[in-house]
């Protein structure tokens, strides 16, 4: 089992910046890859971005120059960086853990509300 715990959300106008946070404990791997998405109001859950072990990232197209992703392997954490935030951008926010098929955990979810 991994446990994964956001923080860092919150409510933030329109142009500032966030950072969100997320820390895994337990049965941690070697090989993981993890990552955020995020549910706004009445829509899907969707890719936010990605980051493997090794550094290697993967963003939604819209999303790749305001926002980074980093990992601190030592510390099982995994960061987003958000820039320029518009009340688009307004969903809650989901950590991602993934090792395998049918070995993936959620974070319970942070909400981010961007203010115009």
């Amino acid at each position: 089992q991994v446990q994964l715990v956001e923080s860092g959300g919150g409510l933030v106008q329109a142009g500032g910046s966030l950072r969100l946070s997320c820390a895994a404990s337990g049965s941690i791997s070697s090989v993981s890859l993890m990552g955020w998405y995020r549910q706004p109001p009445g829509k899907q859950r969707e890719l936010v971005a990605t980051i493997t072990r090794l550094g290697g990232t993967n963003y939604a197209d819209s999303l790749k120059d305001r926002f980074t992703i980093s990992r601190d392997n030592a510390k099982n954490i995994v960061y987003l960086q958000m820039n320029s935030l518009k009340p688009e951008d307004t969903a809650v926010y989901y950590c991602n853990y993934f090792r395998r098929a049918g070995d993936e955990y959620w974070g319970p979810g942070t909400q981010v509300t961007v203010s115009s």
